[in-house]
């Protein structure tokens, strides 16, 4: 099995690209996907899907960078999701990342969310532009 940090780049509405803007990247979403023939089964936390979910997916080259994960991964995606399956999303907690708010522990954004698979402490700290620069680490 694979499995990959989706990185979404794609030009999106407006909402992604103030996102791109106040976190000063390319990206304005990520999800954990694991292969599945040629989709792929995207864990996250989606405002447009009101929090936390599982959605499988063809992921588009043109919209998506995917960085390749150790397989170690994929156990704390399933189970994280399991935990958190159906919690809302935390748009105040997303805009934590540029205006330092207090999170919220029992709703979660795609970052904070994918962070936290990732073992990072405090993921709520990190925008999908930071965890692109941590996956690339691991892949070393």
């Amino acid at each position: 099995m694979m499995i990959v940090l989706a990185l979404y780049k794609g030009r999106g509405d407006w909402k992604d690209k103030a996102i791109k803007f106040f976190t000063r990247g390319q990206y304005s979403h990520c999800e954990m996907a694991v292969a599945n023939g040629d989709e792929w089964d995207c864990y996250t936390s989606s405002p447009r899907d009101g929090g936390v979910r599982m959605k499988t997916m063809k992921l588009s080259p043109t919209e998506w960078d995917l960085i390749k994960l150790p397989e170690k991964y994929i156990m704390p995606t399933i189970q994280l999701f399991h935990q958190t399956k159906g919690a809302k999303y935390d748009l105040i907690g997303a805009l934590s990342v540029v205006i330092l708010a207090r999170e919220n522990r029992e709703k979660w954004f795609c970052s904070e969310w994918c962070g936290s698979v990732l073992g990072l402490p405090e993921s709520w700290r990190f925008s999908p532009n930071d965890l692109a620069v941590f996956a690339k680490g691991l892949t070393k």
